[in-house]
């Protein structure tokens, strides 16, 4: 793959991805709003820094995004140096981030009225691990088409992807998918305290919980952070799961799709970040049900 790809975001994610792409000899020109972060990302992994957003979204025929939340994609989609003003005609841009389905639909907007360019929302499964190996699932958004054209690149980082719709749908099922994550999250975190509490060791019961039928991929990959808590490098913060569950029940009220579930485990979130988990990860639940008396 000879052209380069323009990436928006150097967190967790994009700097993964980066670090994905430059491994498989494609050039990355990466942008970040916090300049400091892009050049660490740069310089650990041989991308190029954009000066803007813009250039970034003119590096080649294919732009990744990867933002914490609508917001931010709209500072870095909109104005004269944004994404959608560098994306001209052949340019397709993949947008990453969980956002709500109105704001894909209408950043897909902005880029095809900016510059010319296309946009799919390309939402996606999985943590910074998994994009280490290639394995992400994509839920993409938007002309079937332009998904062809952003395979080459895609294909780099994921081992499946599904077109579900037209622009917004991916972000819709990005949110399906995570209110699931989210619950197998909660549940996982109160079943392993029960056991705890009652006199079963940690690191026995969550074997059996991975033995049993309950032991599918997520009770798999996420086993370090639950058994060796201080251990484990942050895959997902947990403020962003409070992030996730609001757009969740946005949707779910827009939908009239009842969630009782989600609007509990939105409760518990909300504890355990006010209680100064926010940056922890996800797994952080567990310790702070752990600790409450």
């Amino acid at each position: 793959m000879s052209d380069a790809v323009g990436v928006i975001g150097a967190g967790r994610m994009g700097a993964a991805m980066t670090a994905r792409l430059r491994s498989a000899g494609v050039e990355v020109v990466l942008w970040n709003r916090t300049p400091e972060r892009a050049a660490r990302v740069a310089a650990a992994t041989g991308a190029r820094v954009a000066q803007s957003a813009r250039e970034a979204g003119a590096a080649g025929p294919v732009v990744l995004v990867s933002l914490a939340d609508d917001a931010a994609c709209r500072a870095a989609y909109e104005g004269p140096d944004g994404v959608a003003a560098g994306a001209g005609p052949g340019t397709v841009v993949a947008d990453a981030s969980t956002v709500a389905p109105q704001t894909a639909i209408e950043l897909a907007a902005l880029v095809r009225e900016s510059g010319g360019g296309a946009m799919l929302d390309t939402p996606v499964s999985g943590s910074v691990p998994v994009v280490e190996r290639g394995e992400l699932t994509v839920m993409a958004g938007g002309d079937a088409g332009d998904l062809d054209h952003a395979r080459p690149v895609l294909d780099v980082l994921a081992k499946q992807i599904f077109h579900v719709g037209d622009h917004g749908a991916g972000a819709t099922m990005k949110l399906a998918v995570n209110a699931l994550v989210h619950s197998l999250n909660q549940a996982l975190s109160e079943a392993l305290v029960l056991a705890e509490r009652s006199g079963v060791d940690r690191a026995t019961a969550y074997e059996v919980f991975a033995g049993s039928v309950a032991g599918g991929p997520f009770v798999q990959y996420k086993r370090a952070a639950f058994e060796r808590p201080d251990e484990a490098p942050v895959a997902f913060r947990l403020d962003l799961v409070g992030k996730d569950l609001d757009l969740i029940l946005d949707l779910a009220a827009r939908a009239g799709a009842p969630m009782p579930q989600a609007v509990t485990n939105r409760r518990a979130v909300a504890d355990a970040v006010a209680a100064g988990l926010g940056d922890e990860d996800m797994s952080a639940i567990a310790r702070f049900l752990r600790d409450r008396t």
